[in-house]
């Protein structure tokens, strides 16, 4: 191990590759209301997330899990037409709670055009929150409804975002 007075250790989270301090210091340095997007290989999760000195707080969220059980979402649940629907369904949340507005975070993930992270990114600005981003980021109406899947799953999602937007 290294040694010397010259020598420093830099932070734990930044040491497993977990944490981004000076993409997060700029998110925190905006002090809008983050719109924090992450996904695993099962479900996509989307919070509305505000810095507090003791610790984040999370103000609205959901998980694609969610659709399965409340919305008979019967499709897998890490696809680009639940990121989007998640999205839409975290954002609906965060308007009852008065949130306008909001920064993207997407943490270490690479923002590649088109993405799942994008696609939940739509969902967020469809309901109605603002949040600067390049429209050429975010993917086409054909892969959100997916239509590049099934032509169940377009239906399903037309259906599931009426209920979300009618409230019921």
């Amino acid at each position: 191990m290294k040694q010397g007075p010259r020598y420093y250790v830099k932070p734990r989270r930044r040491r497993e590759g977990k944490t981004d301090y000076r993409r997060r210091l700029k998110l925190l340095k905006s002090r809008k209301t983050r719109i924090v997007v992450r996904n695993s290989l099962k479900n996509i999760y989307v919070q509305f997330v505000e810095y507090d000195e003791t610790g984040d707080k999370i103000l609205a969220s959901a998980v694609s899990k969610e659709l399965e059980k409340n919305y008979q979402w019967n499709f897998s649940t890490s696809t680009t037409p639940a990121a989007y629907l998640t999205g839409l369904l975290a954002a609906k949340r965060a308007k009852e709670n008065g949130i306008s507005e909001g920064v993207l975070d997407i943490g270490l993930k690479t923002p590649v055009k088109g993405s799942r992270v994008f696609a939940a990114l739509k969902g967020v600005l469809d309901a109605g929150i603002e949040c600067p981003h390049n429209d050429e980021k975010l993917p086409n109406e054909d892969r959100l409804l997916g239509i590049h899947l099934d032509e169940k799953i377009t239906n399903n999602v037309t259906n599931i975002k009426s209920k979300i937007i009618g409230g019921k």
